[in-house]
């Protein structure tokens, strides 16, 4: 009996060995040694560049990657088990050769010459430079190198290991490089010396200074500090390209899809502020007195910030810092999971902010200063046009790029907004339960898909009366043409089965009214047959307010329900967006014939200035009205159709005359 227990135990040993086995060689692949592990939702693959969910998740402790359990087959091989096994093999060669050279010595030698090391004479007097060797030591009876198995692994582990030594060499120039990092570093000398002085009247000669009338100082001392600003814009992005998106990608060697979540649209925006800041610097440069390099005045500035904030420089603006403003939760959120993580980013954070220059510059420090940069022209503008005195023009043009500056801001702002619901939104429906539908007043079911189709305008939390007089915390979206009530559950959204109601609300002639003495209260009467009444609470009476005025705005611009209906059929959804996909390029084509119209009436103007140049006496003057022949918008629209019928006309009758005049002459 006892026998059979112990074969079973043995038994069940092998099993579990055998099963270990199998369990280790399913996580190992290429080198790697895989173990599970949770992650956030904005962890990317390193192999695929996408998000990876926690269920799905597993990181080489030795390489520090994280992957898709699918994408490990596809994984190059771990860099860290290169590295083992080439130490290893080093190992065994330097056993080898040691073992080859104390069989070669005769009994009075007690040390293995240094020719035995290293392979050549010049080498060994470069590493060990003037140090002599012992004279008791004889080259004769030394073992030379070539005689010797494997020399060329252990040259090559020789060589690695210089190369080792000058990696360090260079990895604390390096550190040192980033310690003394100068705006001559960043290629902003030139530009740093104009900016040198805290203000222009100490950046002046004083007897220069006292020629001038206190009003020009003051509105000197603010366009310096306009330029001065935006260098040292300049140079925090420069810091940021340079600095920590470079070393980021080459030395912590994270993904670029990471470093671009980082840091989204630099290059967009160190174009543009270094065109700025290179159009300011030649203001400057134009303004300087004969004879002198510091004295200098700007007194034309209104016509470069109307350039710079209007047209379509205005609309590069606009799109660089929309996109930016809204990435900036995201990318601080992500910068701070993978500083917690990444050991490397560490000591890279670490060493590059002991400079001067640094330590008030880190990642999340540099990134809100560009978002708020923006928010800053209005104010020195403000000031530059307060101090413009005795120049009208100068004056009204100033005031013009103050005001297309704020309508930039106010573009930028709603586009941020638009930005942040519509990924709201997405977040909204990435966490509705799959199976959740509601039905909906004149049958139909509403599906978690139909959010999509519509804009989000306003979200919050709302106390709902629910059956049995009970209050229960709801979510509300208002929609561009529906109010939607969810509730979270188990980290999920579905939508409220607990009202005697349904749970979309069609905002189509839907009335608003407050509850009589109850500060936080209001009704919502819908226009279905027969109304419903919903019964909503709010936190305060001024998020009260705020909901009211918001339903009673989107319940105006409500769409009608036979352009946009409330649910919406594959076939019906699949006509409105070739319909628009229709309507999109029509307005390209109509742009685009609008800038051929443009460039052939450009064309005619310049062919007949280079006739009338070329006959001399000959005047010919082309109408500048040509531009407006092809739009449909002009006065002269319907006249078009006979003009154009006629011009037909006679071009065939010249055609019929010209093919007459062939057969004559036949």
């Amino acid at each position: 009996m006892k026998e059979i227990n112990l074969k079973n135990k043995e038994k069940e040993r092998l099993k579990e060995r055998e099963k270990e086995a199998r369990e280790r060689e399913a996580r190992s692949s290429n080198g790697h040694l895989f173990t599970s592990l949770t992650v956030s939702s904005t962890t990317l693959c390193s192999s695929c560049n996408r998000s990876i969910t926690a269920k799905e998740a597993l990181s080489c402790p030795a390489c520090n990657v994280t992957i898709h359990n699918r994408c490990r087959d596809s994984l190059a091989s771990c860099a860290k088990m290169k590295q083992k096994q080439q130490k290893l093999a080093l190992a065994r060669n330097s056993s080898a050769l040691q073992n080859v050279a104390m069989r070669s010595k005769t009994p009075m030698m007690k040390e293995r010459p240094s020719s035995a090391i290293y392979p050549s004479d010049s080498l060994r007097q470069s590493l060990l430079g003037s140090r002599r060797v012992r004279s008791g030591l004889s080259l004769a009876k030394s073992v030379s190198t070539n005689n010797i198995a494997g020399v060329t692994e252990d040259s090559a582990g020789l060589k690695r290991i210089l190369s080792q030594s000058t990696e360090s060499l260079n990895f604390r120039s390096r550190t040192l490089s980033m310690e003394s990092l100068t705006d001559d570093g960043l290629s902003l000398q030139k530009e740093g010396s104009c900016v040198q002085a805290d203000s222009w009247s100490l950046a002046v000669e004083p007897n220069f200074l006292q020629t001038l009338h206190k009003d020009l100082i003051k509105q000197q001392d603010v366009i310096y500090e306009l330029i001065q600003t935006e260098f040292h814009h300049v140079r925090t992005l420069r810091i940021m390209e340079g600095v920590y998106r470079r070393g980021m990608l080459e030395e912590v060697m994270l993904e670029a899809g990471v470093v671009h979540t980082i840091f989204p649209c630099l290059d967009q925006l160190l174009e543009l502020h270094s065109h700025f800041l290179s159009e300011l610097l030649n203001r400057r440069k134009a303004g300087l007195v004969e004879g002198s390099s510091t004295n200098f005045t700007v007194r034309k500035l209104g016509d470069l910030l109307v350039q710079q904030f209007s047209g379509q420089t205005a609309d590069d603006w606009k799109k660089v810092y929309s996109e930016f403003c809204s990435r900036h939760p995201k990318a601080v959120k992500l910068y701070k999971e993978v500083l917690a993580r990444d050991r490397r980013l560490q000591q890279f954070i670490r060493r590059v902010t002991r400079g001067p220059l640094l330590r008030r510059h880190g990642v999340q420090e540099c990134i809100l200063l560009v978002t708020q940069r923006i928010t800053k022209y209005p104010v020195l503008i403000q000031r530059i046009l307060d101090n413009t005195k005795g120049c009208e023009e100068e004056a009204q043009t100033l005031s013009r790029a103050l005001g297309l500056l704020k309508e930039l801001i106010s573009s930028v702002d709603k586009e941020v907004l638009e930005l942040d619901r519509s990924r709201r939104l997405q977040e909204i429906h990435a966490r509705l339960d799959p199976r959740a539908q509601a039905e909906v007043r004149g049958g139909g079911v509403f599906r978690g898909g139909e959010l999509l189709r519509r804009r989000l305008l306003h979200e919050g939390t709302l106390l709902c009366k629910v059956q049995g007089s009970r209050m229960k915390d709801v979510q509300v979206l208002l929609m561009s043409d529906i109010l939607v009530f969810l509730q979270e559950k188990d980290q999920k959204f579905t939508f409220v089965a607990s009202l005697d109601k349904s749970p979309v609300v069609s905002l189509t002639n839907l009335i608003v009214r407050d509850i009589a003495n109850q500060e936080r209260g209001m009704y919502l009467i819908s226009d279905s047959t027969p109304p419903e009444m919903y019964e909503l609470h709010a936190s305060s009476k001024e998020d009260r307010k705020t909901w009211m005025s918001r339903i009673q705005q989107a319940a105006t611009s409500c769409p009608c329900r036979d352009e946009f209906p409330l649910i919406e059929t594959e076939d019906k959804a699949l006509l409105r967006r070739l319909r628009a996909d229709i309507q999109q390029k029509d307005r390209e084509v109509l742009e685009l014939l609008q800038e051929r119209v443009t460039l052939f009436s450009d064309l005619v103007e310049a062919s007949g200035r280079g006739t009338a140049e070329e006959e001399g006496d000959m005047e010919v003057r082309i109408s500048s009205s040509c531009r407006n022949l092809f739009r449909a918008d002009t006065p002269q629209a319907p006249q078009a159709e006979p003009l154009l019928l006629s011009a037909i006309g006679e071009g065939e009758a010249v055609l019929i005359l010209n093919r007459s005049c062939d057969l004559l002459w036949r």
